[in-house]
């Protein structure tokens, strides 16, 4: 079994389809096929689903999938730690990141990232907490950005505290309230972010007592902000997002002060590859400025 066969079944699954990733590959499609029934003839079992709607994963192809991250992961760290011995910069590094931080951080580091690294190459992946802890476990991704508490097996190095802020539509009753008691917002119809978004938000909550009136449950905090601005309910939201609120929104502070910790994780900081040192130490010296800079 060669690595290249590995590589070219990570990317068939990663895009979901043969055509496109062949494209991505700069291979034809019949090469790409040919790899994926190698693959699987040597393995022994099917890997994938083919259908009108592209590639599917069957239950072994779950379960190889783990272990195909891993290697080449591995793969990917030998030759960045041996193209570090050798004075040279090379490799690939995958990011993990939610909507907030991509949106507001991540253009900047990635940018001052590539002015010092520009051999190295950034692949990154969006998605929400849960799956940014679960892809640094399994090795989809390097390293990413997460919010703390995390999973025990990750190791973290925190960043910022955000504060966490109450946004009303400025018809609401309640807008021109300097702050604001959760007993005021149990009673109120509140819009929240889909499971695995909303862990700050349910823990303020629960170390509260009250209880959440959650009316609607929606993915997009910028679909939240639309729907806070019609007037459909109230909603708590990051304070590093109030640059984008609308002129016709307040954003009030909670009677107690609350925070989401947002940190960089990765499975082990003494054995991760050269490349994702140099992004976390950029990230660090990114937040080093912005702090200088909020202060002056």
């Amino acid at each position: 079994m060669s690595l290249t066969k590995f590589e070219i079944f990570r990317t068939v699954v990663e895009i979901g389809n043969l055509t496109k990733a062949s494209e991505t590959l700069n291979l034809s499609q019949s090469a790409v096929s040919h790899a994926i029934s190698s693959l699987e003839s040597e393995l022994g079992f099917k890997l994938l689903m083919r259908g009108r709607f592209g590639v599917k994963l069957t239950d072994n192809g779950e379960r190889i999938l783990r272990h195909v991250h891993s290697l080449l992961q591995v793969h990917e760290h030998l030759k960045q730690e041996a193209a570090e011995i050798n004075k040279l910069e090379t490799g690939t590094l995958r990011i993990g990141s939610f909507s907030s931080v991509t949106t507001q951080w991540l253009p900047q580091i990635m940018m001052r990232f590539q002015q010092l690294h520009p051999s190295i190459e950034l692949i990154l992946a969006e998605g929400d907490y849960n799956t940014i802890e679960q892809w640094i476990v399994n090795g989809t991704v390097d390293l990413g950005f997460v919010s703390l508490p995390t999973s025990e097996a990750l190791e973290v190095i925190p960043l910022r505290k955000d504060g966490m802020l109450c946004i009303v539509s400025n018809q609401h009753p309640l807008h021109a309230q300097k702050n604001i008691g959760l007993e005021q917002l149990s009673k109120e119809p509140f819009i929240i972010q889909k499971a695995g978004c909303d862990k700050e938000v349910r823990m303020i909550f629960k170390e509260s007592g009250f209880r959440l009136n959650v009316k609607f449950e929606v993915s997009d905090v910028h679909a939240i902000i639309a729907m806070v601005q019609s007037g459909l309910g109230i909603s708590i939201i990051p304070e590093m997002l109030l640059p984008r609120l609308p002129e016709n929104i307040s954003a009030l502070r909670l009677e107690r002060e609350y925070y989401r910790t947002i940190g960089l994780a990765t499975s082990s900081l003494t054995t991760t590859a050269p490349a994702a040192r140099k992004f976390i130490e950029t990230a660090k010296e990114w937040h080093k400025f912005m702090k200088l800079s909020e202060s002056l």
